[in-house]
């Protein structure tokens, strides 16, 4: 017994590890984003000088009705928007099948935001992002997050 629960304490332990290059911020956004509601994620940038990977992290389920994921995404440091960019991006091939990752119904997918990006120094960040889909409510989106990669010099 004693032997099940060391190994099951150092499974999680080492499942739960994440790696000092990187940072994930996660919002759990319950399967209905609001078209106004922007998705934050706050961050400290403190090697401005070292370029960065940018990539957002989606899982959908079932009920997301469409193909295609549409976002506005807005870089700001200290409340000043330095970087809008218009995005789309592709959950499913033409036969509808889920291009991500999982089992069931939740798909989880990452698309590349900015590829080795050097933030202007350092400081508060902030990346905001909002849906630009056509409905008002947003069905089938289970969360929505940003994965800050530290690339070496």
């Amino acid at each position: 017994m004693l032997r099940s629960i060391v190994v099951f304490i150092l499974f999680l332990s080492l499942s739960s590890c994440q790696n000092g290059d990187e940072k994930i911020l996660v919002n759990d956004i319950e399967n209905h984003w609001k078209k106004n509601d922007a998705q934050t994620f706050d961050f400290e940038v403190k090697d401005a000088q070292n370029q960065k990977n940018l990539i957002f992290v989606v899982r959908n389920n079932n009920d997301y009705p469409y193909s295609n994921l549409r976002l506005i995404a807005k870089i700001e440091h200290n409340k000043k928007n330095i970087s809008t960019d218009t995005l789309n991006f592709v959950l499913a091939k033409p036969n509808g099948e889920w291009i991500g990752t999982g089992f069931g119904d939740t798909k989880e997918i990452l698309f590349q935001y900015k590829l080795n990006y050097k933030f202007p120094q350092n400081g508060s960040y902030s990346v905001k992002v909002v849906h630009a889909m056509r409905r008002n409510v947003l069905p089938g989106i289970e969360d929505i997050g940003i994965k800050i990669q530290n690339l070496k010099p």
